[in-house]
């Protein structure tokens, strides 16, 4: 029998109960070992709940028993998750975890300190709550050269854009539905301004491309300037809107030169990504010999994060005394300015200013919707991103532009 702790009893924490408990006899075939809960951690008290029998304050008490093997961390943010999950690693106990923003600061480090301590240290549901990615990323792309990885990597966000596409409605006004409906936090900064976008595709291109990947690094850019204009000229170029976190590589006069990003992008209706609607996530990954593969659930939620924990939780099991090789080297990976990178961007002007302005951004394409009479659209040519910032400013007067998804 392993025996397991659960630091945090909030959406996920109650989830893990909930999965391995419905699920037990299952989970111990599936691992070869009977799984139990020994302890929750979680600074509350829960009368009435059966988890109250097991529940401790102190992290001491699970961190000084020799019977806990796997330590569930599900408390979110750096502290003090940083702490009890080197404190754990340190003391031979294997760590599986759903925090992407401990990951995403301190990933390299905790995979060091577990191979050193030949334990484990998963983080399946750190990136799309319950789609299985991080271990495709690890395991079964090994005889691939990745060179994207890109995807709809927050739940809120999506939701707010499908709405506005489908309702018509402006940001505001869906984001205030979002918080009604429990898919929007009363703060939601950390969704609608990229940041937690960012933080999984840091996790994520750090595994594709071997290196350390710094969620600093990455260029971000929310969607709260989006507006129902937007999503209007987007749907008569056959696109939409869609928040994609992307990284890739490419080669330059045998230099690889690699890209990370979180904006709005106008993706095209052939795209895969385009179809992904409401909270859904989707991850798409582009390796030289199995071409492109894409990774579709749904990417939040109590029982699809738990389920990907769990799914840790039994692989630590069957790999006790054995470290599970993940390739994810401590060195940063240097990021190239998105200045250089090349795409065409949707721009929108006044419609008076449409003659000067297909000039200005060499337009390979230009649109008019009568339901805005006073505004048009137009496709730029092809240019690096620098370039076209340098001629936005030079031109003045353009009311919005978009990222086209190359």
């Amino acid at each position: 029998m392993v025996k397991i702790a659960i630091l945090g009893y909030g959406t996920v924490g109650s989830g893990v109960v909930k999965v391995i408990s419905e699920n037990q006899a299952l989970i111990d075939k599936k691992a070869g070992e009977e799984i139990r809960v020994k302890y929750v951690l979680d600074l509350r008290d829960f009368p009435g709940d059966p988890v109250q029998d097991i529940l401790v304050h102190d992290y001491d008490t699970i961190l000084n028993d020799s019977e806990v093997k796997v330590v569930v961390e599900t408390m979110g943010g750096l502290n003090p998750a940083y702490d009890f999950t080197k404190a754990a690693l340190l003391k031979g106990k294997s760590v599986c975890t759903s925090n992407k923003e401990l990951v995403a600061a301190h990933g390299s480090e905790f995979l060091s300190i577990a191979r050193e301590k030949q334990v484990n240290y998963l983080f399946e549901a750190s990136c799309g709550g319950g789609i299985p990615i991080i271990r495709p990323l690890i395991s079964s792309s090994t005889a691939d050269e990745i060179d994207e990885v890109s995807g709809i990597l927050n739940g809120t966000t999506n939701f707010i854009l499908t709405e506005m596409a489908e309702k018509g409605s402006d940001f505001q006004d869906v984001l205030k539905e979002a918080q009604q409906l429990g898919y929007a936090e009363k703060n939601p900064e950390a969704d609608v301004e990229g940041y937690d976008a960012c933080r999984k595709i840091a996790i994520l291109s750090s595994l594709a491309f071997g290196h350390t990947v710094h969620y600093e690094d990455i260029e971000t850019e929310g969607i709260t300037h989006i507006s129902p204009e937007d999503i209007a000229f987007a749907k008569e170029l056959n696109a939409s809107v869609k928040l994609l976190a992307s990284a890739y590589w490419e080669e330059v006069e045998g230099k690889r030169n690699y890209y990370a990003m979180v904006a709005p992008f106008l993706v095209a209706k052939g795209h895969p990504l385009c179809q992904v609607n409401g909270v859904f996530n989707a991850v798409f990954v582009h390796g030289n010999m199995v071409g492109d593969t894409l990774f579709y659930g749904s990417g939040a939620g109590s029982l699809p994060t738990a389920s990907a924990v769990v799914g840790d939780v039994v692989d630590v099991v069957k790999h006790l005394g054995k470290t599970i090789y993940i390739c994810w080297d401590p060195d940063r990976l240097s990021l190239e300015s998105n200045k250089n990178a090349k795409r065409a961007f949707f721009v929108r002007v006044s419609s008076d200013k449409l003659k000067e302005a297909e000039t200005h951004f060499r337009a390979s394409k230009t649109l008019y919707l009568k339901s805005l009479p006073h505004e048009a659209g137009l496709v730029t040519a092809v240019m690096p991103e620098g370039e076209f910032m340098e001629l936005v400013e030079k031109f003045g007067g353009v009311e919005s532009y978009i990222r086209i998804n190359h």
